[in-house]
């Protein structure tokens, strides 16, 4: 029973030693580990995390990243086909894909990043270099495929094609174009480029102010036409609803002059069949409506004797 437990001390008095001494060394799921003695590669790259044992003190783990990194470059002045100067501001991912491959070449990843500046630097110039300035702005010709380009579009010698020109590729085929020419020249460094993307795009300090200005105008210039067209709208309801009005009125006069018509006709039957009863009381009463319209406390009348409108009147004071 002593002697077990004097093994397992010293068995742990080992383990301490070669653990202090480096003979184990742990790699765990975000890393990959190239071992090298006196400088010089040994095995192949350990990629799997565990723990694992190498020489102490003649050997050393060189840890790399396994993750995708990312890389982000400073903006470079660059001109475009049509020669106007911008600034391009682009960032990368990668990834070590041969850690062999890595360590040989490059060594560090400060190394590879610098590398990275004049590579990825260079490729995004011959991109842009060899198009216009639309195409690394924009991805899709949609406001030119849902808008008037006979208003819209505009030209000027000192700025060539506008905002709303068309394009051919567009900004993320640039991207994939920049992406394939830097991963072809970067590959034997043992590494990999997962994504290139034009970050941000901007005028030298000496034309911006011309060009806001010219895209305030095209804007101006389009929201002018969307005001012409809405007006033309509004125009286009007014008129049908003052026609629409007009029909509605029209249908309700000439109803109500059929039912003016009907009712005047069944008051001139009545009138006729009160004359053909008795045409003397008829008279008499139609005379003293008259009288009752055309006479009141303040009406004076000058008639001779024999005039129609006097006779019930001088009937009357013959009666009395």
């Amino acid at each position: 029973m002593k002697n077990t437990i004097n093994m397992i001390i010293g068995i742990v008095i080992l383990l301490v030693i070669l653990g202090v001494s480096g003979a184990l060394y742990t790699i765990d799921e975000t890393q990959q580990v190239v071992v090298t003695q006196f400088g010089k590669l040994v095995g192949q790259p350990k990629t799997q995390a565990g723990l694992y044992f190498k020489l102490p003190f003649v050997q050393t783990a060189n840890y790399f990243d396994k993750r995708i990194l990312e890389w982000d470059g400073d903006a470079n002045q660059m001109p475009t086909r049509e020669k106007r100067l911008i600034w391009v501001d682009t960032t990368a991912r990668w990834r070590i894909d041969d850690a062999l491959k890595f360590m040989k070449r490059v060594g560090t990843e400060q190394n590879v990043q610098s590398r990275f500046d004049d590579i990825i630097d260079a490729k995004t110039r011959e991109a842009v270099s060899s198009h216009v300035l639309v195409e690394a702005i924009r991805n899709s010709n949609r406001l030119i495929e849902e808008g008037d380009t006979k208003v819209l579009e505009t030209s000027s010698e000192e700025f060539g094609k506008t905002a709303l020109a068309s394009i051919e590729k567009g900004r993320e085929a640039l991207s994939k174009m920049i992406l394939m020419r830097a991963a072809e020249a970067v590959k034997d460094y043992g590494v990999e480029l997962v994504d290139v993307k034009i970050k941000r795009i901007n005028y030298v300090k000496e034309v911006q102010h011309k060009v806001y200005e010219r895209m305030i105008s095209e804007r101006k210039r389009a929201a002018e036409q969307f005001r012409s067209e809405g007006q033309g709208k509004k125009a286009e309801i007014e008129g049908q609803r003052a026609k629409e009005l007009q029909q509605i009125q029209s249908e309700a006069y000439r109803k109500a002059q059929e039912i003016k018509g009907k009712a005047d006709a069944k008051a001139i039957k009545i009138y006729a069949d009160a004359y053909n009863k008795d045409p003397e009381f008829y008279s008499f009463t139609k005379t003293l409506d008259t009288y009752r319209k055309t006479i009141n406390d303040h009406t004076t009348l000058m008639l001779t004797t024999d005039n129609d409108f006097y006779g019930y009147l001088n009937g009357v004071q013959g009666a009395l």
